[in-house]
């Protein structure tokens, strides 16, 4: 069964309060998504850390429910400014 854009969405969420998250539907299928996530709270974190904090948000849906997830992290840019 697919998984919703929303249903990922909250759960980035959910575990990265401070997460401004853009889902794209990328097959028009359900299964196969990007997601862009940027966070202040990964300032100090390794590219690999904020994938890692996102696949841990999605849990055991990533790879199974959700067969497929193209993600770009990155920190808010006024955090450079």
């Amino acid at each position: 069964m697919p998984m919703a854009a929303t249903d990922i969405e909250a759960m980035i969420r959910a575990a990265i309060p401070d997460a401004q998250v853009e889902i794209t539907d990328l097959a028009g299928d359900g299964d196969h998504y990007a997601a862009r996530v940027v966070a202040a709270s990964f300032v100090g974190l390794s590219r690999v850390q904020q994938t890692r904090a996102v696949y841990a948000a999605l849990g055991d849906r990533m790879g199974t429910t959700l067969h497929a997830l193209q993600l770009t992290t990155s920190v808010p840019k006024d955090r450079y400014s």
